[in-house]
């Protein structure tokens, strides 16, 4: 059953799941062409990061909710509003090297807990442009991180 939160409705976890699936295959079988959105004032935007798994290595690649921080991409390491970290975030704090695909490029990142500073900051907009991250945050029962994905220029 589908919980209301402040005007908006939250979606049980399951559902979010698979919406997330959904949205991979999407952009997996266009080829990339479909499935990221760049952010933009007051709109969160959508991103794929490539991660290494920690224990056997493979590459996994998850859809995320983004805002632009200057040249830095932020990340909120929700999981929905679920107790545990995501996989994707245990995976950076192991080897914080990862690719994001976004509108049509791939490039690599090095991720980063955002400082109290920053977080203190960026929470305030992340809410205003989906106000679901309040009950994630009531409901984690843990400190939701924000990731900063520091854009790695070539070179």
């Amino acid at each position: 059953m589908a919980v209301r939160h402040d005007r908006e409705m939250i979606l049980p976890r399951p559902v979010i799941r698979i919406g997330w699936a959904l949205h991979r295959a999407l952009f997996q079988v266009t080829g990339g062409r479909v499935g990221t959105e760049r952010a933009r004032e007051g709109h969160l935007g959508t991103l794929f990061i490539t991660t290494t798994s920690r224990g056997a290595g493979n590459a996994r690649r998850n859809p995320l909710f983004y805002l632009e921080d200057g040249p830095s991409l932020v990340v909120a390491a929700s999981n929905a509003g679920a107790a545990r970290e995501p996989g994707w975030w245990r995976n950076l704090q192991v080897d914080p090297r990862a690719m994001v695909d976004l509108a049509g490029k791939r490039f690599p990142v090095r991720a980063r807990r955002a400082t109290t500073d920053e977080a203190e900051r960026l929470w305030p907009r992340f809410i205003a442009a989906n106000s679901n991250f309040v009950a994630y945050r009531e409901q984690a029962d843990r400190d939701i991180a924000l990731v900063v994905l520091e854009v790695i220029e070539p070179g």
